[in-house]
């Protein structure tokens, strides 16, 4: 059998493929500090479950309108108002299977073969796939740590053609943690003004923000909301990855194009998980105020003990629930005699012979770093800091 070409320029997604060699390992009694997944380790809050239940129980339980159910629609809306000053309709909003479904349709009803794309590197593993996938073109940007991984505007307006169809933000960021400031974003929308890219702004992780205020750029830049689309969903805030539900907000014709894409794909998200949801947008924020706290704790705990290892330096993250370590005066040295040339190499090390699973900085975008994610235990956190200063006393 011969696949379709578009697969050749495919990779898996490394973070899943890892995150399953950890649990492999786990399952077989194997003791592994795991710092690979990203989704939270607190269960869903009781009150969310409780509507998925109700809603089992009084039988919504068939299809929904393709762009899902009007009262959860009008709640998002809400939400963006109150949330975030951008002011939405029901019909430009889309209710999707999870937020990585909302970019992969936004990717669909937008590109045509050879159609740009400008990433900031570091990036999102899945964001250079999906353009692919859609016949598009990825085009990085480079991002300094010592600039917060912040992007230079003229390096926007240096990536810029008459085939960039769009940008893509993320912050908090996936993998860094870093958040934009208002002046970094006042600087991507003075680099954009002059064209007509659509934004895609990623808000997955807009909650879990530990200094500072989030900002969108459509709130430093209300002329460029008519060509902003806003990705966001519960998996993070409410700690309902399983649940798959997320959503776009945009333009209204970008919006039905997604439709389109959807109609004829996955049609609605789960009928019951839209309740769910609903139940999370209109509930107390106590569970996730609860949870930032939590992390906060977990972000002094390993930026400190990854701070006191030789040959790694680690910037403390502003939101998300990620650290970003630089690792390049480690990939320097030898390890039984051999080199430890790159973060692949070095996370092939740790899970084989310290039992710790971290993700290579190279799939990101930025080799010479890992992505640790604290969303695990402060037990974890400490059994892999003292497996990470075995290791680095093992070199030469």
């Amino acid at each position: 059998m011969q696949l379709a070409q578009r697969l050749k320029a495919i990779k898996p997604s490394p973070t899943l493929a890892l995150n399953a060699r950890a649990k492999a390992l786990a399952s077989q009694g194997v003791d592994v500090a795991g710092f690979v997944a990203g989704e939270p380790d607190f269960d869903t809050p009781e009150f969310i479950k409780q509507a998925a239940i109700d809603a089992l129980r009084a039988g919504f339980t068939k299809y929904t309108p393709t762009a899902g159910i009007i009262e959860l629609r009008e709640a998002i809306c809400a939400k963006l108002q109150k949330d975030n000053q951008l002011t939405y309709a029901p019909d430009q909003v889309l209710v999707s299977t999870g937020a990585k479904h909302s970019l992969y349709n936004i990717f669909q009803a937008l590109l045509n073969e050879g159609d740009e794309v400008i990433i900031l590197a570091p990036y999102w593993v899945s964001y250079p796939d999906m353009v692919m996938l859609a016949g598009g073109k990825p085009v990085f940007v480079e991002t300094r740590e010592e600039n917060g991984f912040a992007p230079e505007p003229e390096a926007i307006r240096r990536a810029l053609t008459p085939r960039t169809k769009a940008l893509v933000l993320n912050s908090p960021s996936n993998p860094s943690g870093a958040v934009f400031s208002r002046e970094a974003l006042e600087g991507i929308a003075s680099a954009v003004r002059g064209h007509d890219c659509l934004i895609i702004s990623d808000d997955i992780y807009e909650k879990l923000l530990f200094e500072g205020q989030f900002a969108n750029i459509g709130n430093v830049a209300p002329e460029l909301v008519p060509r902003l689309v806003v990705v966001n969903g519960m998996s993070k805030a409410y700690s309902m990855t399983g649940w798959r539900l997320g959503y776009a907000a945009g333009p209204k014709a970008l919006i039905a194009g997604m439709q389109m894409i959807q109609d004829q794909s996955t049609s609605n998200a789960s009928s019951i998980g839209q309740k769910a949801a609903l139940a999370a947008l209109k509930g107390p924020p106590d569970a996730v105020t609860a949870m930032v706290e939590e992390f906060r704790v977990r972000r002094e705990l390993i930026v400190s003990g990854l701070n006191a290892l030789d040959g790694v330096s680690c910037r403390k993250p502003e939101g998300a629930f990620y650290v970003f370590p630089n690792v390049k005066g480690v990939l320097g040295r030898t390890y039984k005699g051999a080199p430890v040339g790159t973060s692949t190499r070095l996370s092939e090390i740790l899970l084989d012979d310290f039992r710790v699973a971290v993700m290579p900085g190279a799939p990101f975008g930025a080799e010479g770093y890992l992505r640790m994610s604290f969303a695990t235990s402060r037990e974890v956190i400490q059994k892999g800091l003292a497996r990470l200063r075995d290791f680095v006393a093992a070199l030469s």
